[in-house]
């Protein structure tokens, strides 16, 4: 894959409320992105981190009520967990909660398809991993669609409650 992943942005979180990739910095010549998601750590204790997309028709965020996810979590210390939502106004990227405890970090692969065509729905898949404050190893797969048709240039994440206090966030266009 070497030489198909372009940096399109790139934002390091220190105490804000919200991170976007895109936007201004959207290209819209690719068909599949990638966002890499790198030691997600919240101000505030046991929060889930969360994701909505960005109009293009105004950089603005997407508030609707139209966002469809299910993930499947899977522990190292109990059973599986499935989490599912209909008609949510985000993405709930991990099911578990994360905290400010020594290494209680989120990271993550995200894939975004159709986001450049109005006429089709903007669909993510997603790979995460965290560790929860007993040193409890968690890691979720799953999907989630945005179900209206719009062009969408960009993604939006925040914490549930509280700003986001370190992490790296990286957009990719993935080359033909």
């Amino acid at each position: 894959m070497a030489g198909s992943l372009i940096l399109l942005d790139s934002v390091t979180a220190s105490n804000d409320a919200t991170v976007t990739l895109g936007t201004t910095d959207w290209d819209n010549s690719y068909n599949v992105y990638m966002v890499v998601l790198e030691s997600i750590t919240p101000i505030t204790d046991d929060q889930r981190l969360y994701m909505r997309c960005n109009k293009t028709t105004d950089n603005s965020i997407d508030t609707s009520s139209n966002y469809d996810f299910a993930e499947m979590t899977i522990k190292t210390f109990s059973s599986f967990e499935k989490n599912t939502q209909q008609n949510d106004d985000a993405f709930i990227l991990m099911g578990q909660e994360i905290g400010t405890g020594t290494d209680e970090t989120a990271n993550g692969v995200l894939y975004l398809f159709n986001f450049n065509n109005a006429s089709e729905y903007s669909f993510f898949t997603m790979e995460m991993t965290c560790l929860d404050d007993s040193g409890h190893l968690h890691g979720a797969q799953g999907s989630g669609t945005l179900t209206v048709s719009q062009a969408t240039n960009g993604v939006t994440f925040y914490m549930g409650s509280g700003n986001l206090a370190s992490g790296d966030f990286k957009l990719y266009g993935i080359k033909k």
